[in-house]
């Protein structure tokens, strides 16, 4: 070989080590949230800086007010307290979620008052499924996220007809997707990390891949049917292949055969794909709704898919002790939780539209500008 080609003994080994290394370290719920779902809310063209930087900073506030609530209503309740960073980070999913449906919308102060607001809410909603309906902890946190961000955003002014910001562009999907694959990848992880004991935990990871597996394969054959050309259509994509992931966050410790989480990975993945063409079309113009990045089609109804399905598989195992009991408790805690989420999101929303909190006006909606400093504006935004 000429003298001119470099060897790459030095350069190679040192870069895969560096990059194991650094696959290592993010497997973590921390590096999920905050890296995943950052790059899955930069789904507009022109706020970017606010999905990634508005997230993180909600995240570091969440995740403290995450543990004051909980250890204070340990100490109401006399239990130990037995919080952890992993269920601080799992609560603030939810707010992760809301924020999808009035991202663009909602400046910086009224961002907090709803993440404060919701955690606050949700802790106690888990609470009560837990203390009085013995219902297993964190299991609708997507449930109440999705329909507490809808109801939020549901009082917020619509954006005049002829504004375009609120498109998307090849670069932005392209990054919006990459959270999403950060996320897919992590998914089994967040699925298990509370399970009860090591079998749980492994058929938790195990029905979680094969669901997500499941549901990323028929979003891109959906993606090819319901499309005019054929083709495949990215928003598909961005929004259904968690979708299984999603539908089994209720159920994926206790699904014995794996064809059953394969099955629901499919109908979560066909109900997102069919919910984007519908609600979309049918319910969020009449409801005055403005879902910027599609959470009641990604997380609202594949967690209302789940929480049916673990009403059925609870009455249909043979081991569980009493059916009629648990049953009307699953029943109990999903109109429990998706009620209470939208009652106070309605509430949440109206008081974030006060005066005081100095709501964006609809001209600045889905605009970076209005809140970052761009030196390089002269040029060219």
């Amino acid at each position: 070989m000429p003298s001119r080609y470099r060897s790459f003994r030095c350069s190679v080994p040192w870069l895969l080590l560096a990059l194991q290394a650094l696959f290592l370290a993010f497997q973590d719920v921390n590096h999920m949230v905050i890296f995943g779902f950052g790059f899955f809310l930069m789904v507009l063209r022109r706020y970017g800086f606010s999905s990634t930087g508005f997230n993180l900073l909600l995240i570091v506030l969440g995740v403290q007010c995450s543990v004051l609530v909980e250890d204070l209503l340990n100490l109401l309740e006399n239990h130990p307290s037995r919080f952890g960073l992993e269920r601080a980070l799992m609560s603030m999913t939810a707010v992760v979620i809301s924020t999808g449906a009035v991202l663009g919308k909602a400046n910086p102060v009224q961002l907090i008052v709803m993440s404060l607001v919701e955690l606050i809410i949700f802790h106690l909603s888990r609470c009560i499924n837990r203390k009085f309906l013995q219902s297993p902890s964190l299991m609708h946190v997507h449930l109440f996220g999705a329909y507490f961000g809808l109801a939020v955003t549901s009082c917020f002014p619509e954006p005049p007809p002829g504004l375009d910001k609120n498109r998307s562009t090849p670069k932005s999907e392209l990054f919006s997707v990459l959270g999403t694959v950060f996320v897919w990848v992590f998914w089994p992880s967040f699925s298990s990390i509370l399970a009860e004991n090591n079998e749980v935990h492994w058929n938790a990871v195990f029905n979680t891949y094969l669901a997500l597996a499941v549901s990323a394969v028929a979003a891109f054959m959906l993606s090819a049917l319901t499309s005019k050309d054929g083709k495949f259509r990215m928003a598909h994509i961005h929004s259904a292949v968690l979708a299984g992931g999603v539908t089994l966050s209720c159920t994926a410790g206790i699904i014995q055969h794996p064809w059953i989480a394969m099955i629901l990975g499919l109908l979560g993945s066909v109900i997102s794909i069919l919910g984007s063409h519908c609600l979309q079309r049918c319910f969020n113009p009449p409801l005055k709704l403005q879902d910027t990045c599609g959470v009641h089609f990604t997380f609202g109804l594949p967690a209302v898919l789940g929480a049916v399905a673990a009403v059925l598989l609870k009455i249909f195992q043979q081991e569980m002790v009493p059916e009629q009991r648990y049953r009307n408790s699953c029943i109990g805690a999903f109109c429990q939780t998706i009620s209470t989420a939208f009652i106070t999101g309605l509430i949440t929303g109206l008081i974030l539209n006060i005066k005081l909190l100095k709501a964006v006006h609809v001209s600045k909606y889905f605009d970076d500008q209005f809140f970052w400093e761009f030196p390089h504006l002269s040029v060219g935004f």
